[in-house]
């Protein structure tokens, strides 16, 4: 049995242009929103699909054609606590220890938020329960989770969650067969009309 999941990162908004703490309720910006229509189609037919709560996913969702119940809060973004909406350079001006101990430390939450080792380990649990699935699964997530997915799967320790750059709206493919994952990451999704070969397999 193989369970195949394809993880996609969400089209431009606002609050990843300005590297913002997403408050879960900014709207795709115009460009992102048309990137997201363009590569509408991409995607498999017939997969079990699942969204991450914060507008800007759900909008790409629709955008892409994909088809979702609820939302899935095990599949949130880090919870930011009182950070949420705040640019990243606004709260190290203002907490300036206290960005560097959550940038250095993944187990701490000086946010009284989530920590990303506490994330790390919820998106593990998730991933872990996807590999009893057989079948293709998509997920329209964000870019932190696309971290923490990969820290989980490569067996690496959660300080590696800042070392991996997940560019919007491009799939992380995650193959799982005997309780191992396999990787494959940030390919961009290209419109119907794009049939370049990039050689890969």
């Amino acid at each position: 049995m193989t369970s195949r999941v394809t993880l996609i990162s969400p089209a431009l908004n606002p609050s990843l242009r300005q590297a913002r703490f997403d408050d879960g309720a900014t709207s795709l910006d115009e460009r992102g929103a048309a990137q997201a229509r363009a590569a509408a189609g991409t995607l498999p037919a017939g997969a079990c699909v699942f969204v991450s709560p914060g507008l800007r996913c759900w909008e790409t969702a629709a955008a892409l054609g994909l088809v979702a119940g609820e939302p899935s809060a095990e599949l949130a973004g880090l919870d930011a606590g009182r950070w949420r909406g705040l640019a990243l350079d606004e709260v190290a001006g203002s907490e300036p220890e206290a960005v560097g101990r959550w940038l250095a430390d993944p187990a701490s939450a000086p946010h009284g938020g989530e920590s990303v080792q506490e994330m790390c380990c919820r998106i593990g649990r998730w991933l872990d329960a996807m590999a009893q699935a057989d079948g293709r699964t998509l997920a329209v997530v964000e870019p932190d989770v696309v971290r923490a997915a990969v820290v989980h799967v490569l067996g690496a320790p959660a300080a590696a969650f800042w070392r991996a750059d997940v560019p919007p709206l491009t799939a992380t493919e995650i193959t799982g067969r005997a309780g191992r994952w396999n990787l494959r990451l940030g390919q961009p999704l290209k419109s119907p009309d794009d049939n370049s070969d990039c050689g890969e397999e």
